[in-house]
């Protein structure tokens, strides 16, 4: 059993935490972790001397991937299902690019915030130049008050993670433009697809309750699985493009 003082130590792989520094990095408590790592949605500690369980980045991701999958109104059966479908080895960095996407099937979840919340929801002291690679991102927006903001907090984690990537303040604002029009031309499709197969099986009763009902479960069914396979599509074709551009540079 780890205590408050325990502390992590410091690896290859960036820092590790103890359970007690995991649970307070991701705001559950120490029981909850324990009861995931048994459910089987955690994988076990890595176990180091006195016999104290240390945690990766990767665990803290798989925690935010879970409490986004929760906002969704997933069960944790159903979490489960989600969890043992996604690709062996994910690091923390595809795990956060998961919740990034699944985040973006709920309804807008923006807050307002002070910079001290702000960095303290972060997890870091941010420049600056910082504030402004998040904003041009789409985590963070100015407001009057020079000292406060409105945040995405479904995409404030990956946008931290992504402040240390060397990409310029120019090509961030392309590559997210580049984004959202591929991405909304994709939902509609889907949509579009959705809407027909439904509206296929209740064309005259449009404004039945049955036809309300159905085309809720199809989208609680659907969601998850198109957001893993939009996330591994993109992937894979990302690795592709990748690969060609290093063949012929």
């Amino acid at each position: 059993m780890t205590t408050g003082t325990e502390r992590s130590t410091e690896t290859d792989d960036g820092a590790t935490f103890t359970v007690d520094e995991l649970a307070a990095h991701a705001g559950v408590t120490v029981r909850t972790i324990r009861f995931y790592s048994t459910k089987g949605l955690l994988p076990p500690p890595v176990i180091g001397p006195r016999r104290v369980g240390h945690y990766g980045q990767e665990h803290l991701s798989r925690l935010a991937l879970i409490e986004e999958l929760q906002h969704q109104g997933m069960t944790l059966a159903a979490i489960e299902r989600y969890l043992e479908q996604l690709p062996p080895g994910l690091s923390a960095h595809d795990l956060a690019i998961h919740r990034a996407v699944v985040a973006s099937w709920a309804p807008e979840g923006a807050e307002d915030m002070s910079r001290v919340e702000l960095e303290r929801r972060a997890g870091r002291a941010l420049s600056g130049a910082d504030v402004d690679r998040l904003a041009a991102m789409g985590v963070v927006a100015h407001t009057e008050d020079a000292d406060r903001f409105r945040v995405d907090t479904g995409l404030l984690r990956l946008g931290v993670q992504l402040l240390g990537v060397p990409i310029a303040h120019e090509t961030i604002l392309a590559a997210r433009t580049v984004l959202m029009e591929h991405t909304r031309s994709a939902a509609h499709e889907l949509s579009r697809l959705f809407r027909d197969e439904v509206g296929g099986r209740y064309r005259e009763r449009e404004s039945d309750p049955e036809h309300v009902a159905a085309m809720r479960s199809l989208s609680a069914h659907m969601q998850p699985l198109v957001v893993q396979a939009l996330v591994t599509a993109f992937q894979r074709s990302l690795k592709g493009e990748l690969r060609e551009w290093l063949k012929d540079s």
